[in-house]
């Protein structure tokens, strides 16, 4: 094993591995995330028919909810059971972030609320938040920029 050369190495792992059932993982993943998508639209429906919201507070109610729903089914230790079963069609929609943010939050709850859950909460989500930001006040200067010359 010490002599071995690399696509001596990758030839072994390739006859250890499993063969990935790629059409069964993506059709789950599109059914799963669908049903995500299905529910956060039942639910913007609920709030703008029953709930009396216009588009916008009904679209804001319905993020809101669903982040809910995703951290708790994360907190409940299902979100990871649903994960696997679905695959990625759990990480796109919105209950994606919001098991992201608390994933690591109860990983590293044990070190204490402060230095452990708050510290650690943001360690996955925290860059794809920074760089989302980022972008976005740097894409409102260039086009308050080009509106002045404009």
């Amino acid at each position: 094993m010490k002599n071995m050369t690399q696509s001596g190495y990758k030839s072994l792992v390739e006859s250890k591995s499993p063969d990935s059932p790629l059409l069964k993982d993506m059709c789950f993943a599109f059914l799963i995330g669908g049903l995500i998508c299905m529910i956060g639209q039942g639910t913007s429906d609920i709030y703008t028919h029953f709930g009396n919201l216009g588009k916008e507070a009904a679209a804001s109610a319905t993020s809101i909810t669903l982040i809910f729903i995703g951290a708790l089914l994360t907190g409940l230790n299902l979100y990871d059971k649903i994960a696997k079963f679905a695959g990625a069609g759990t990480i796109v929609p919105i209950t994606g972030f919001a098991n992201s943010i608390v994933s690591p939050a109860m990983e590293y709850k044990s070190e204490g609320y402060v230095l452990g859950m708050a510290a650690k909460m943001f360690t996955i989500a925290g860059p794809v938040l920074v760089f989302g930001i980022s972008i976005s006040v740097l894409s409102g200067l260039v086009l308050w920029i080009f509106r002045i010359f404009a």
